[in-house]
């Protein structure tokens, strides 16, 4: 039997471009394992299109095929390994249902959903689901401003984030109401909207929900453990020099707390029609109370990222979680 033919889609051009190459390794190496596909990696470059491991360009048809320089190849599944546009954003997954070639992860309307903090915000409330006392800024304007500053006489400190980003691009925390002005400025430099959010001092959990052999698994929850009076930016979660702690076996968590978290994320990972993989982010106060952060529709892959470690600690090797994946995807093509 011909083995799968997996396109294996990294980079994308975004600020996150970078932290997609080194998931794409990570993906690429579980792959291998794999002894029912064959991959073929292609880089959506930031300047010079779309091009394979040999520099050679790229472009994928509406026939569910693969021009690789002269040659053309058939696929029969992508993993879109591209964090923040266009792989969390549901541009590549529109792209891909198009082309009538089945996917690793979430579908278009859940990836627009998800990827808008805005928008998850919303479906949270409409759910009952516990989150960050929020404002919305839909214009960078002196009302916008006025509403910011309002927001952080309130809270007392507030977090600024660009709506539309990932890994933290655009995130601002604002201790002194003097600097909220630029912060709202900053942000609406990567979105055309902002959130500010009430600034709590939690603790920060994650859990992996994903499909495995047709069933929704929901983990017990990891824990990210930055240095104090910081918060975990694109820089604590990806630079070699990050001082910040990931563990998959936290402690001093009630069986409380565990129940909540995993009853909220196994709510959002069904009602906003997720697909094969999520990371879903928690917040856990010294209050107790448990408020959903937000929810990652592709999250990292690399060799220090939480997801590929809860799978593993869940009990799932994780290159037979990607088999379950592909299999799944081309049965139900």
């Amino acid at each position: 039997m011909n083995p799968t033919q997996v396109l294996l889609l990294c980079g994308g051009g975004s600020a996150e471009h970078e932290v997609s190459m080194v998931s794409a390794n990570y993906l690429e190496s579980e792959l291998s394992k794999v002894s029912s596909v064959s991959v073929i990696r292609v880089e959506i470059t930031k300047d010079e299109g779309w091009k394979d491991a040999n520099g050679q360009p790229c472009r994928l048809n509406l026939d569910k095929t693969l021009n690789v320089g002269n040659t053309t190849v058939a696929i029969d599944y992508v993993v879109p390994c591209i964090h923040g546009f266009p792989g969390e954003t549901g541009d590549i997954q529109s792209l891909l249902a198009l082309s009538g070639l089945p996917f690793m992860g979430c579908d278009a309307s859940a990836s627009i959903v998800c990827f808008n903090k805005i928008t998850s915000k919303l479906w949270f409330d409409a759910i009952g689901i516990p989150n960050t006392p929020y404002v919305f800024l839909t214009d960078n304007n002196a009302e916008s401003i006025a509403q910011a500053e309002e927001a952080f006489d309130l809270w007392g400190a507030i977090f600024v984030k660009a709506a539309c980003q990932g890994s933290s691009v655009g995130c601002y925390k604002v201790t002194d109401k003097a600097a909220v002005k630029q912060a709202i400025e900053d942000a609406f430099t990567f979105s055309h909207q902002v959130l500010v959010e009430k600034a709590v001092r939690p603790r920060e959990l994650e859990i992996a929900a994903y499909h495995f052999n047709g069933e929704v698994i929901v983990t017990n929850p990891g824990e990210i453990c930055a240095p104090e009076d910081t918060f975990y930016t694109y820089e604590e979660k990806y630079s070699t020099s990050s001082h910040s702690l990931t563990t998959v076996t936290p402690d001093n968590l009630t069986e409380e707390n565990i129940a909540k978290m995993r009853e909220y994320a196994e709510k959002a990972f069904v009602h906003l029609k997720l697909k094969d993989l999520s990371r879903i982010d928690f917040f856990l106060t010294d209050e107790g109370e448990v408020l959903l952060n937000e929810i990652n529709t592709f999250p990292g892959m690399t060799p220090i990222s939480m997801f590929p470690k809860l799978v593993e600690h869940n009990g799932h090797v994780f290159a037979d979680y990607l088999e379950s994946c592909i299999k799944s995807g081309v049965a139900a093509n």
